[in-house]
């Protein structure tokens, strides 16, 4: 009966495994090869501005003759895209091993086992600053499924302090997923997109900053409001029956407080941001400059450590290791645009879509772009995969309708980072819940009135940003 039994769950297990992200992108590779036989080939004028970029010019399309995709055509894709992405791939490699060395710092750690011994008393306050930190974290480092770790110390200090697993893990997860979702300097979603719409890199950064800090403080309130009705009665948790069976010990949660070392890393980390910030907008640094930088951030702090220059080495590489699937998932979607572009069908898209929407006003049809990058990060979750996907055609598709291509990224940003918190198929949720032990059907019941709100929330700053700071 054992065997039997384990042999239903594996099955179980597979049925409910989501495809993998390759998997879903040679698919639309492949079913764009498929509509290379349906589509009529066809191009635009194109023309070079002041300011060095492409754009189509309206009213210029004629059509061509066809080129459909043959069987080698599609695998020949795959490589082409890996190659035609290198750019944004090495850079996301590079981030990501830059940043291994600081998760390994402990740093983070540190900085909340200080916290929550020095705020004993005062637990309310603790859920705005430990969700500030990862808010932060996500809009200036793209962190998000770095966090998983912190599930499990936040969720048995929650409860110690009179809350419930659902605000231990609302912490982290809504923390991290707002500060993502309305990032101002996210290399992974911002940098990425806005390189590929060839928008400077984190430009527009005051009026992201402004969405941002509002992004947090309703996500934040949400949070309190739920913590506070738990405070003042634990029986109103929707965890109320599951957090009783759990079985915590005060002593055993690990508290661990911040060292010198441990500073002086948060202090490098500061520093290699606001440089950042500076070089970007003043020095208009790209991709490569941004890259270098990290790599010196990463040697400051592996020193800083006392690593030599093999384990900061080992350190960066087990980084680029882990962000492998994430930084190929680019390659991968670039495979489909490259169907389009040889065989002369993505302009004919760009005016079938822009016939479809030519005479709804700009402003819904920068909501239409939200609402279709919301579609789409269901299927394609990965942030820098959704923007390789389809920047290279909301680029030039805003050009068409009169919206400005920073609102084009905005609706990206918005539409891919929104539903993160709630889509099964994001690389984050469902690892997440299974450590806090929530369940999957808890979490959406207590967070659809939060993703509503901000869905509105980003469909109001799209609009704002279209009509009064970023016209086209």
């Amino acid at each position: 009966m054992t065997t039997i039994s384990n042999e239903q769950t594996l099955k179980q297990k597979k049925i409910r495994e989501a495809p993998h992200p390759f998997i879903i992108l040679f698919v639309v590779v492949i079913v764009m090869a498929a509509l290379t036989y349906l589509i009529p080939a066809g191009q635009y004028e194109r023309v070079v501005t002041e300011d060095g970029r492409s754009v189509v010019v309206d009213g210029s399309y004629t059509t061509i003759d066809s080129k459909s995709a043959g069987f080698l055509d599609v695998f020949n894709a795959i490589h082409k895209g890996m190659v035609q992405s290198a750019p944004i791939i090495f850079f996301i490699f590079i981030v990501a091993g830059s940043f291994n060395l600081f998760r390994e710092s402990r740093a983070i750690e540190g900085a909340f086992g200080s916290l929550s011994t020095k705020m004993k008393g005062k637990e309310m306050l603790l859920i705005p600053v430990i969700m500030l930190f990862f808010g932060f974290a996500g809009a200036g480092i793209g962190m998000f499924e770095e966090v998983l770790p912190f599930i499990m110390i936040l969720v048995p200090i929650a409860i110690v302090m009179g809350f419930d697993s659902m605000v231990g893990a609302a912490m982290v997860i809504v923390g991290v997923s707002a500060g993502f979702t309305a990032a101002f300097m996210n290399p992974f979603t911002i940098g990425v997109a806005q390189g590929l719409a060839d928008v400077p890199i984190f430009s527009g950064m005051g009026l992201r900053i402004v969405f941002w800090i509002v992004f947090m403080i309703v996500s934040i309130g949400y949070v309190m409001i739920y913590a506070r009705k738990i405070k003042k009665d634990p029986t109103k948790s929707i965890m109320y029956e599951e957090d009783r069976k759990r079985n915590i010990d005060i002593n055993a949660i690990e508290q661990d407080s911040i060292t010198k070392t441990q500073v002086a890393t948060l202090v490098v980390l500061g520093l290699t941001l606001i440089v950042l910030a500076v070089g970007v907008l003043k020095f208009g640094w790209f991709m490569t400059e941004i890259a270098a930088l990290f790599l010196i951030m990463a040697i400051v702090m592996g020193l800083i450590n006392r690593m030599n220059f093999n384990e900061i080495t080992k350190s960066f590489v087990r980084g680029c290791e882990e962000l492998v699937v994430g930084a190929l998932v680019v390659g991968f979607a670039y495979g489909a645009l490259v169907i389009l572009n040889e065989s002369n069908t993505i302009d004919t898209v760009l005016y079938g879509i822009s016939n479809l929407v030519e005479e709804l006003p700009s402003g819904l049809t920068a909501i239409g772009m939200y609402l279709m990058q919301t579609v789409l990060n269901v299927i394609v979750s990965s942030g820098s995969g959704q923007a390789a996907l389809t920047m290279p055609i909301m680029a030039p598709l805003s050009d068409l309708l009169g919206v400005s291509r920073q609102t084009a990224v905005l609706a990206f940003q918005m539409g891919d980072g929104i539903t993160n918190i709630i889509t099964p198929t994001s690389g984050l949720i469902l690892a997440a819940l299974a450590m806090a032990k929530i369940s999957y059907g808890k979490w959406v019941r207590w967070l659809w009135p939060l993703i509503v709100i901000q869905f509105v929330l980003g469909g109001v700053f799209i609009t704002v940003a279209h009509l009064f700071f970023w016209p086209a």
